[in-house]
């Protein structure tokens, strides 16, 4: 009977164990770290050419690791913050302290988030186009269907992505894109739309067309012509969306690139998000020829053909 009372209160204790253990979701086992592992993240289309280029080197320095990037328009990418499979989200968003707050309390996960460098809507058009010198009353303009040409924006996208929403808020602040825009899937889909079409002028992020090292992106500059903008700090004179204007914002369009990293241990995302800010990340983003944004940048004089 002692024997069968014995077997009865372990049988019990091991059910009453078992339930708790199953009803404390924060109780979880990870396998990877900054070294090791395999880990999926959402980022911003906008910035395919950088995101792939960062991850190709992290993962041929790191042979243990896999970083699975989703690309996606801005919005979902926001969307997937509240997804616990991705671990990490690259985007031009940077969260409140409310919108950082619920993630938390959500996921019950450490949210992290630094502006790793700097971009720039860039302008294209046609190789035909005469439209190469604009102000940014005549983008608003182009934008919204008012110009004197019958001109047609093109975007990655209608909705949802970071170059649109940009556009909205930063330069038409309230007026409402023309009905006449247009709405390509991707980046190098706009390319190949402005390449083809005259009256076309595309928006996309100067990661697609700013590295002239790069045999896709010399590719594409061959088929469009990127557009000056009338500079921030001096009217009359003309710019394009180089890092020098880049980082002292005298070329008008400007935005920040932001990683937004949530997980609980110090993981592949931790590793992935400290390389991004640090030496080699860093000088990634200055040959991809966007603007640092962790590091000292040293501007000298030098003679441009603007």
């Amino acid at each position: 009977m002692k024997m069968l009372r014995f077997v009865l209160w372990g049988s019990v204790l091991g059910i009453l164990f078992g339930s708790c253990t199953s009803g404390n979701e924060q109780v979880r086992t990870f396998t990877d770290t900054p070294k090791k592992g395999e880990i999926t993240i959402s980022a911003d289309e906008s910035f395919r050419p950088i995101v792939d280029a960062l991850i190709q080197v992290y993962e041929s320095n790191n042979d243990s690791t896999k970083i699975h990037a989703q690309y996606k328009p801005e919005s979902e990418c926001m969307t997937d913050l509240f997804n616990d499979s991705i671990r990490m989200v690259i985007a031009t968003i940077k969260l409140s302290e409310e919108q950082v707050r619920s993630v938390v309390d959500s996921l019950h996960v450490v949210v992290k988030q630094l502006p790793v460098a700097r971009d720039a809507v860039a302008v294209i058009v046609n190789p035909a186009s005469r439209d190469t010198l604009l102000t940014m009353a005549e983008i608003k303009m182009i934008l919204t269907g008012t110009y004197t040409k019958p001109l047609v924006p093109v975007f990655d996208g209608l909705s949802a992505t970071s170059t649109v929403r940009f556009l909205l808020d930063s330069v038409l602040k309230g007026q409402k894109i023309t009905p006449k825009a247009m709405g390509a899937n991707t980046s190098d889909s706009v390319i190949h739309y402005v390449a083809n079409n005259p009256q076309a002028v595309g928006f996309i992020g100067v990661s697609w067309i700013g590295n002239r090292d790069d045999a896709e992106q010399l590719s594409f500059l061959k088929k469009v012509k990127i557009v000056q903008i009338e500079s921030s700090d001096k009217p009359g004179k003309y710019v394009l969306p180089v890092q020098a204007n880049i980082y002292t914002k005298r070329y008008p369009m400007t935005r920040d690139l932001v990683y937004i990293l949530k997980e609980g241990h110090r993981g592949l995302g931790t590793g992935f998000a400290d390389f991004i800010g640090g030496e080699i990340g860093q000088l990634i983003f200055k040959r991809a020829y966007l603007m640092p944004g962790r590091k000292n940048f040293i501007i000298r004089p030098a003679q441009t053909k603007e």
